[in-house]
């Protein structure tokens, strides 16, 4: 084991458990982020060696408080955390979803983001990836890609909510680069997890977390402010 340590929310099942049980298999010790006790605790079993539970509620700014004031130092802070609660277009997308979807995928990750910066500064390689979504690319999204069939303005709040995450991305990358910062998006790809309805439709969400593996081990001369494909190939915004 080195002495390197990673945080990762949501990381209780779906990608997000794959990315920790990655990184704890690279020596880290690893955080995995949940809401629930139980499930945290059953993750953290599964995962084996180098995994400890962190209690952490993206929404519950006092709990994000409390489970900063536990770590000290951090070096890899992988924002998973995230919902879906709707597939419905814009105009057939109720205030309240909005609300709630960009509660935990975008406020979420500036409330987690904030609260441990200083414990990511008191690390020699601090590095923030963040779980995006293929269909936040408006380029995408209007124009033929290798992840979906464009054209379609289904699921606006979700998608809107990670084009707004790569927003952030970018302005985290720009003023955080002089300390040494390399803060990236991934876009992981239809995967069979819990967040999306489709499920049954997607690939192994062990492949997309090699990609937020990669992006978190980044040396110092890799990029910042970017936003990539699982497979490491760049995605237009």
């Amino acid at each position: 084991m080195n002495d390197r340590i990673a945080l990762v929310t949501g990381a209780n099942n779906g990608i997000g458990k794959h990315i920790a049980r990655l990184l704890a298999a690279e020596g880290l010790t690893v955080y995995v982020g949940a809401r629930d006790l139980r499930r945290g605790q059953r993750a953290v079993e599964e995962i084996g060696a180098g995994a400890r539970l962190l209690v952490l509620d993206v929404t519950d700014p006092d709990g994000i408080a409390q489970a900063a004031a536990q770590v000290e130092r951090l070096d890899v802070l992988v924002n998973n955390a995230g919902i879906s609660p709707s597939l419905a277009s814009p105009a057939d997308t109720r205030i309240e979803e909005y609300r709630r979807t960009y509660e935990t995928n975008v406020f979420g990750v500036v409330a987690v983001t904030n609260a441990f910066l200083p414990a990511l500064g008191r690390s020699p390689h601090p590095r923030i990836v963040n779980i995006s979504s293929g269909t936040a690319s408006l380029t995408w999204s209007t124009n033929p890609n290798p992840q979906f069939t464009p054209g379609s303005g289904g699921a606006a709040a979700y998608r809107s909510s990670k084009a707004a995450l790569n927003a952030l991305t970018v302005f985290y990358a720009q003023t955080l680069a002089e300390d040494g910062f390399k803060v990236n998006s991934l876009a992981p790809g239809l995967r069979a997890t819990d967040l999306n309805r489709r499920a049954a439709a997607g690939g192994d969400p062990a492949e997309a977390a090699q990609g937020a593996l990669r992006l978190a081990l980044l040396p110092d001369d890799g990029p910042t402010g970017g936003f990539f494909s699982w497979d490491g190939t760049p995605v237009p915004w």
